[in-house]
């Protein structure tokens, strides 16, 4: 069975996420920005294993466009956590990156999908 690269990175994405915000609950006391973070961040990957067992093939795509709407949200909150000095510039662009990346994938499998549709 060939790796799925989607699911993968979207998890590792999700454990980088938990442990950044245990680490700005404890070492930071910031609760309300990582809370949303911690949400849609992990909400990604949980939305990609739904995908995986679409009833149909508009179920994946509905899916899989929550997904979507989740990793651009991610992105938002970090955004906002660099913009306020809870995360350094090295800490920002290698979680910044890694969405960005997981967001190129989702919307690369959206396209294919809706045009083979």
């Amino acid at each position: 069975m060939k790796p799925n690269i989607l699911k993968e990175k979207s998890f590792l994405f999700a454990i980088r996420i938990v442990k950044l915000y245990k680490h700005l609950a404890k070492e930071e006391r910031e609760f309300v920005l990582s809370k949303q973070l911690l949400r849609s961040g992990t909400s990604v990957g949980a939305m990609t294993r739904e995908a995986e067992h679409a009833q149909t093939k508009k179920d994946f795509i509905h899916k899989l466009s929550i997904a979507q709407k989740e990793i651009n949200e991610s992105i938002y909150w970090l955004e906002l956590l660099k913009a306020t000095d809870y995360l350094v510039e090295k800490e920002f662009q290698s979680l910044h990156n890694d969405a960005v990346e997981v967001i190129k994938i989702i919307t690369s499998i959206l396209k294919t999908s809706k045009n083979n549709g």
